[in-house]
């Protein structure tokens, strides 16, 4: 895992940098996972952390990627965010602290969550895939 701020610019893309790091959110209905189908891991993009499941992706209309629970309860931790005049709860990966996106309370029945993550913090491994896709 990179050490320092120019150690993440060498390995992640400028929008992965800005979404991870500066706490950026990439344009909607434009993130490469919004309309992914297929079964596998959702990991994050910064430090390959298990984050999410395929089986717990759902479309929210949103224009994101959206899911209702994690894959692992230890792997994001959940912060309070009141940043553009809004209050949120921000997700962030628990191992590298890379900004994920937020989640609320407007989830399937499961849960009532929805973990509303950016493409570009993320990675995805395929079911059966031994190499992960990026973004």
């Amino acid at each position: 895992m990179p050490s320092s701020e120019s150690d993440w610019k060498h390995k992640l893309s400028l929008e992965q940098y800005h979404v991870l790091r500066e706490k950026g959110t990439e344009a909607a209905f434009t993130g490469k996972y919004v309309d992914n189908k297929k079964a596998g891991m959702y990991r994050c993009a910064g430090c390959g952390a298990e984050l999410f499941s395929s089986d717990t992706k759902f479309d929210s209309g949103t224009g994101w990627p959206s899911f209702s629970d994690v894959a692992k309860s230890e792997a994001v931790e959940l912060r309070p965010d009141s940043s553009h005049g809004m209050r949120r709860v921000e997700v962030v990966c628990k191992n590298c602290g890379g900004h994920l996106g937020h989640v609320f309370d407007d989830g399937p029945a499961a849960t009532g969550k929805r973990y509303c993550i950016n493409s570009c913090s993320l990675s995805f491994e395929e079911k059966g895939q031994d190499s992960l896709k990026k973004c």
